[in-house]
């Protein structure tokens, strides 16, 4: 299939693509590495009057590390998140995550950026970066300005982004979790997930665990943070019982939809299974010092 017409730009600076995007009065969209926003143009599920091309815009393609914070660009690809020994070192949930993004070719063009601004409620780096938190930075006509994670996403395939503005880059917390583990239900390596979880956490001197933060994807219009579950394993040593009770809470926040993938019954059964399964793999990484 071909897209419909439309009006194609290249621009080198956020301010021309914040210009260019404000032009167009929210019928532009912006071109990354395109995987999420090609099929849709050839689908003709979407059809924009334009599309404005920002990889020539510096500054947007690095990592650093910095005021208690790893901020990534929105043009940084997957691919350059898997290799990173500084993402690894500093973000081991974002480490653990991008395996699941798809296959080599698209993790190889697909960008942090693109995956966020596309916001399925399935999908791993707004998984990850929900259950981390930190903020999304955007240009706008405006100026600069900081949104928080959990806020940034309003439902499926919807932001807090206003029509002529320009996320570029994502600032995560440094060293939020020194274990972290992902893990995902989904009928094929690659596939959408019917069901996600992303944990992550830190052990305190005494053997039991500070604090753990439990996200989940694929079961609500959002990716959600089962707060009240990660809040009950503070102060354990995700015994058994305290896992079983946090698989039960994170049922909480899910409100899962049916789909050709999965029922909303079959993704709540899923939930707690999933949420213990991660929990478990987590107690294990800090036990044996291995990485999942």
């Amino acid at each position: 299939m071909k897209p419909a017409p439309f009006e194609y730009m290249v621009v080198d600076s956020a301010a021309q693509a914040v210009e260019a995007l404000g032009r167009f009065d929210g019928d532009a969209r912006c071109l990354a590495g395109g995987q999420s926003l090609v099929p849709l143009l050839n689908m003709r599920l979407m059809r924009p009057a334009a599309v404005v091309d920002i990889n020539r815009v510096p500054g947007l393609d690095g990592i650093a590390v910095g005021d208690g914070v790893v901020r990534i660009g929105a043009l940084v690809r997957y691919s350059t998140l898997e290799r990173s020994a500084l993402v690894q070192e500093r973000l081991p949930l974002v480490a653990r995550a991008v395996p699941f993004v798809g296959d080599r070719q698209i993790r190889n063009r697909g960008t942090l950026g693109g995956a966020l601004c596309h916001a399925d409620p399935a999908g791993e780096m707004a998984l990850t970066a929900v259950t981390l938190g930190g903020s999304i930075s955007v240009v706008s006509p405006a100026g600069r300005r900081e949104i928080a994670v959990e806020d940034f996403f309003l439902g499926p395939y919807t932001t807090a982004l206003g029509p002529a503005d320009l996320l570029t880059g994502v600032s995560l917390p440094d060293g939020a979790g020194t274990a972290a583990v992902v893990v995902e239900h989904a009928r094929r390596h690659g596939d959408f997930a019917v069901v996600s979880v992303a944990a992550t956490g830190r052990v305190g001197p005494d053997g039991t665990w500070v604090f753990v933060r439990i996200g989940l994807g694929g079961v609500a219009d959002r990716p959600r943070v089962a707060a009240r579950a990660s809040a009950l394993l503070a102060g354990t040593r995700l015994e058994p019982e305290a896992v079983r009770a946090a698989g039960e809470a994170a049922l909480e926040v899910v409100d899962p939809g049916s789909d050709i993938r999965a029922s909303a019954e079959y993704r709540r059964h899923l939930v707690p299974i999933f949420v213990e399964r991660a929990l478990e793999t987590l107690r294990a990484q800090v036990q044996t010092g291995a990485k999942a």
